[in-house]
């Protein structure tokens, strides 16, 4: 990434305007596990993936995306999660491949969700195609956040894809650190209590030693 490309990186405090921008507008909160999505049906879809095993991408079901769907998903996702102090670029952990998968399984939660993400993807670079004559994964910094800032104006699609890749983004171990989450870490003996300002927050007093 050259200097020019480093100043013009969209500031991780906008990409959150977007965020509460958007839930807002839609009276939404935005998950940030994606555990919540509902088991399939009995019948209809054939065999679960075995949660043991290690799949190459499309083994379980055909990936769905086209290249022009890819791009834009990349580049979305990059301006959504660029690489900064607290964590690497999107494409870096490959969020839009998780969306690939996510929008071509079979499951009704799933195929919902496609229906916003495939048109809405298609409108980015429609927009882009509109504006400034060329798709959205070629435009430049500045673009991309005229256009995301369009996009995010109670948008349905934007909802779902920052969700989504929400979702993905930090469930890798090396985005992490924007949460202040650190996992299992040993503490070095006995345990410490909470920290003087959680009690205080909480209206309480450590009584154990």
């Amino acid at each position: 990434m050259n200097s020019e490309e480093q100043e013009n990186r969209l500031p991780r405090r906008r990409v959150l305007q977007w965020f509460a921008a958007v839930a807002a507008a839609e009276g939404l909160s935005i998950p940030t596990t994606l555990a919540q999505a509902p088991k399939p049906a009995a019948e209809g879809y054939g065999y679960d993936p075995v949660l043991n095993k290690t799949y190459e991408r499309g083994e379980v079901w055909p990936l769905t995306f086209t290249e022009a769907e890819k791009k834009a998903a990349v580049a979305l996702a990059d301006v959504i999660f660029p690489a900064d102090e607290l964590g690497p670029a999107a494409s870096e952990v490959r969020v839009a491949d998780f969306i690939d998968e996510w929008v071509s399984a079979p499951y009704p939660r799933q195929q919902n969700d496609r229906k916003a993400i495939i048109p809405g993807l298609k409108k980015l670079d429609e927009e882009c195609q509109k504006h400034f004559q060329k798709n959205f994964a070629d435009a430049s910094v500045e673009q991309k956040q005229a256009a995301c800032d369009e996009m995010a104006k109670g948008n349905h699609f934007f909802n779902v894809f920052t969700s989504i890749a929400a979702g993905a983004y930090y469930s890798d171990p090396k985005c992490w650190r924007a949460l202040g989450y650190v996992g299992n870490m040993p503490i070095g003996g006995s345990f410490p209590g909470p920290p003087e300002e959680v009690l205080k927050q909480a209206g309480v007093e450590q009584t154990v030693e």
